[in-house]
C-alpha cells in the first residue's frame, strides 16, 4: 500500500523541528512512503528544504504563495500527493519508525477508510507536576480516557490521522473556514469536523490503533498555566462551534465530560483523601480549573453561535 504523509511548515524558527519530522517520517520501516512537504509561503523555508531534500526521489516538495493556514496547506498536500492513503503529521512531532506500517496494518486488517493512532508527549522542558493527563488532549497528546484498544472513533489528533485519498478527495478534504486565517482565528478542531462529515457520509470513523505511535514535542510556553488556560477557554469555544456546523460530532466530548465527573475526579479525591500529597493536590485543582475554563468557553461559544 502506497502511503503520502504530508507535512506542513512555515516557520524558519521551527525548521530544525521541521527536519526532525521530516526524517522520522523518511525513516519508516514501511517501504512504499511518500513525503510531501507544503511550505505555507515562506520563501526562505522553502529553499532550505530544496536544498536539503530536493534531490530526494519520494519527496513532494511546494510553497504556497502566500500563507493560507494549515487545513488549505493539508488540502494542497493531498492533491500533490500519489498515494492510496495520505497521514497527516505536524512539523512539531516525531513519528515512531513502525508508525506507518502500524497504519497500514489498520487498513489491511479492517475495511477502515481511515486510521490514526497515539499521541505520547515529548517533555522539551520537562513534564509539569500540576497538569493532570485527564487534559493532555489540550497539548496535543492522547489524554487519559481515550480508548485504549484497537476501536472506531470519531477522530483522531490531527498528527496522526490518515484517510484513503480518494476518500478524502470525495469529501472536499478540511474546511479551511475552521480557524485559522480565513475563519475564526480561534474555532479550532478542523478534523473533528471533517471526520463527523464521513461519519454521515460514510457511517464510518477512524479506526484507531495505539501502536501507531507519533510523539508531540511539548514545548515550555505550553505548560505554562496561563497558555492552558487560555487554550482550554478557546477549545470549549470550538465545542460549541463544532456543534454549530455538525450537530453530531459532540457525543464524544459529552461522554468524556461524564468520566471526568463520574469516575476521574471522585477517584482523584478518594486518593488524595487516602494517601494525601502535595502533587495529587495540585491535580486535582488544576483538573477542576481547566473544566470549569472549558465551560465557560463553551458559555462563551452559546452566546455567539447563539
Amino acid at each position: 500500500m502506497d502511503v503520502s504523509v504530508v507535512l506542513c511548515t512555515y516557520s524558519s524558527e521551527m525548521y530544525d523541528h521541521f527536519k526532525e519530522a521530516a526524517e522520522s517520517v523518511l525513516s519508516q520501516t514501511h517501504d512504499e512512503i511518500e513525503l510531501v512537504v507544503i511550505v505555507d509561503g515562506t520563501e526562505a523555508v522553502y529553499t532550505n528544504a530544496v536544498e536539503e531534500y530536493g534531490d530526494y526521489a519520494n519527496v513532494v516538495l511546494h510553497c504556497n504563495e502566500e500563507n493560507v493556514g494549515l487545513l488549505e496547506s493539508r488540502n494542497t498536500g493531498v492533491k500533490l500527493a500519489n498515494g492510496d492513503v495520505v497521514a497527516f503529521i505536524d512539523d512539531d512531532a516525531i513519528a515512531d519508525e513502525q508508525w506507518i506500517e502500524e497504519l497500514v496494518r489498520t487498513y489491511e486488517r479492517t475495511d477502515a477508510i481511515a486510521a490514526g493512532g497515539k499521541m505520547i508527549p515529548d517533555w522539551v522542558a520537562g513534564k509539569p507536576s500540576f497538569l493532570p493527563a485527564e487534559f493532555y488532549w489540550l497539548i496535543g497528546v492522547t489524554h487519559r480516557g481515550f480508548p485504549d484498544a484497537s476501536v472506531e472513533v470519531r477522530n483522531t489528533n490531527g498528527s496522526n490521522i490518515s484517510f484513503r485519498r480518494n476518500v478524502f478527495l470525495k469529501l472536499d478534504g478540511f474546511d479551511p473556514a475552521i480557524g485559522g486565517r480565513t475563519g475564526d482565528a480561534n474555532l479550532q478542531g478542523g478534523e473533528t469536523e471533517l471526520c463527523s462529515r464521513m461519519r454521515a457520509h460514510y457511517d464510518q470513523g477512524v479506526m484507531y490503533n495505539p501502536d501507531a505511535i507519533v510523539a508531540h514535542k511539548v514545548f515550555e510556553y505550553r505548560t505554562r498555566p496561563r497558555w492552558l488556560l487560555d487554550r482550554a477557554f478557546w477549545q470549549g469555544y470550538s465545542k460549541r462551534g463544532m456543534e454549530v456546523f455538525v450537530p453530531e460530532s459532540s457525543a464524544e466530548e459529552r461522554a468524556f465530560l461524564g468520566q471526568l465527573v463520574r469516575e476521574f475526579g471522585p477517584t482523584r479525591v478518594r486518593e488524595l483523601y487516602q494517601r494525601p500529597n502535595r502533587t495529587k493536590l495540585k491535580q486535582l485543582i488544576t483538573l477542576v480549573v481547566l473544566t470549569g475554563t472549558v465551560g465557560l468557553g463553551y458559555l462563551y461559544g452559546i452566546l455567539k453561535w447563539r
